[in-house]
């Protein structure tokens, strides 16, 4: 074959399909409870929404975005988040008209030109939510509260909730000064892209994954450490809450996020069975974007999920079930006016609200059986030249081992009537 799937990319076969499918599900069962309703934007946006509202010294803006210019000469972007979407939709369709609280979520693809690696492809999908147009920390607790619930929910365990905040944009200057003191003599010990980081954004300097410079960074200054009254308040409230409701966590004082719309709390849900890069959640309070994207000022608190990495994490903890779904009835047909009716038998079985499936090859008794039982059939219906004549089904409890015949007019009234 000429053709294959792109470096970075997937493709998610029926049987994993049943998994995706599966934890959907879950995932939008969970954001029911909570009030959270979905939102679904396009697949690309004008690359300034993600220069804007991510920031343009970020890697994913600066390196992993796939861009291109339509034939207008626009130039469009491939969604590398959601969260910028969102905000652009909720300001663009004045949510706030209908309500002072817009509660959604997303399950979305994403793209990002970045290196394949375990848990990480070019086209990858998220699932996450957004409370936007108030301020307060109730919705950050809740916010993590209603990841943390989706993770109980799917048998997840072994996670580590990692808080921190970052205050408003005047306690982050001071703290970024404070930090550029600290790091300047210590430099040449730090990578590469450390250093780079230094003269562009020094905060992600305490996000790297270097062993080194992990170590150098036990002794930088703490960000609770240059806190406003109201963010230190604000930021004491949200532990009180999730105290209250028997959350763990742990303040992890050099937490900063990578993106730079963040105000207040911020926090990662990480497992230790992803290895270095070992967050499967992130999010956390960002009251600055929509001013940003050319909104008026709007509070806003919202996390972001990777589902690659929920499946690893899944896996690792076999937590995964890919049996195949059950047939509620499969048909077995023998003879050409057997086949000819088997259309409309299994219409009127599925428009009753059965699983229905049938031959469709005319194959002997013993394929047909054998294909049943490949489909995990609970009902056999067995439809040939004396089952015509007589105007019955030959019928067929795959579970029991128990065979019986009922009339065509029954036959459904039958079905309704057995277990499972």
């Amino acid at each position: 074959m000429n053709y294959k799937r792109i470096k970075g990319t997937q493709d998610i076969l029926p049987e994993a399909g049943i998994v995706w499918q599966d934890i959907e599900s879950i995932i939008r069962k969970i954001m029911d409870i909570f009030n959270y309703r979905e939102i679904r934007t396009p697949v690309f946006e004008q690359t300034a929404l993600f220069a804007r509202g991510i920031g343009q010294l970020t890697d994913i803006v600066s390196k992993e975005m796939y861009t291109f210019q339509d034939k207008g000469k626009k130039s469009l972007t491939l969604k590398p988040e959601m969260t910028a979407p969102v905000i652009r939709a909720y300001l663009e369709n004045n949510l706030s008209a209908q309500s002072s609280l817009s509660k959604l979520y997303y399950l979305s693809p994403l793209f990002r030109q970045e290196n394949p690696q375990a848990g990480r492809l070019r086209q990858f999908h998220q699932f996450g939510a957004e409370a936007i147009g108030v301020k307060s920390p109730h919705l950050d607790a809740e916010i993590i509260m209603l990841a943390m619930q989706i993770y109980q929910a799917l048998g997840i365990s072994r996670l580590d909730l990692r808080m921190n905040s970052v205050g408003t944009p005047q306690s982050r200057r001071d703290y970024t000064t404070a930090l550029k003191k600290y790091f300047k003599p210590l430099l040449s010990e730090y990578c590469k892209e450390c250093n780079q980081r230094f003269q562009i954004n020094p905060l992600r300097i305490l996000d790297c994954k270097n062993k080194t410079c992990q170590q150098l960074n036990q002794k930088a200054p703490k960000m609770l450490d240059f806190l406003e009254t109201e963010s230190l308040d604000h930021f004491n409230l949200v532990k009180s809450l999730l105290d209250i409701n028997a959350v763990p966590y742990r303040i992890a004082p050099h937490l900063v996020r990578g993106l730079d719309y963040y105000t207040d709390t911020v926090f990662e849900i990480t497992s230790t069975q992803l290895g270095a890069q070992d967050a499967i959640c992130g999010g956390g309070r960002y009251d600055l974007l929509a001013e940003q994207l050319g909104g008026k000022p709007t509070p806003a608190v919202g996390f972001a999920s990777g589902i690659e990495r929920l499946l690893m994490v899944m896996e690792a903890q076999n937590l995964i079930r890919t049996n195949e779904r059950t047939l509620d009835v499969y048909l077995c047909l023998l003879g050409d006016k057997a086949s000819g009716q088997g259309m409309f038998w299994t219409q009127q079985l599925r428009s009753a609200g059965f699983k229905v499936d049938r031959d469709y090859q005319q194959r002997s008794l013993k394929a047909q059986m054998r294909d049943a039982n490949k489909q995990q059939a609970r009902i056999v219906l067995l439809l040939g030249e004396d089952e015509l004549g007589k105007q019955i089904f030959t019928v067929k409890d795959m579970n029991a081992g128990i065979q019986t015949s009922v009339p065509f007019s029954e036959i459904i009234s039958y079905l309704k009537k057995q277990p499972g």
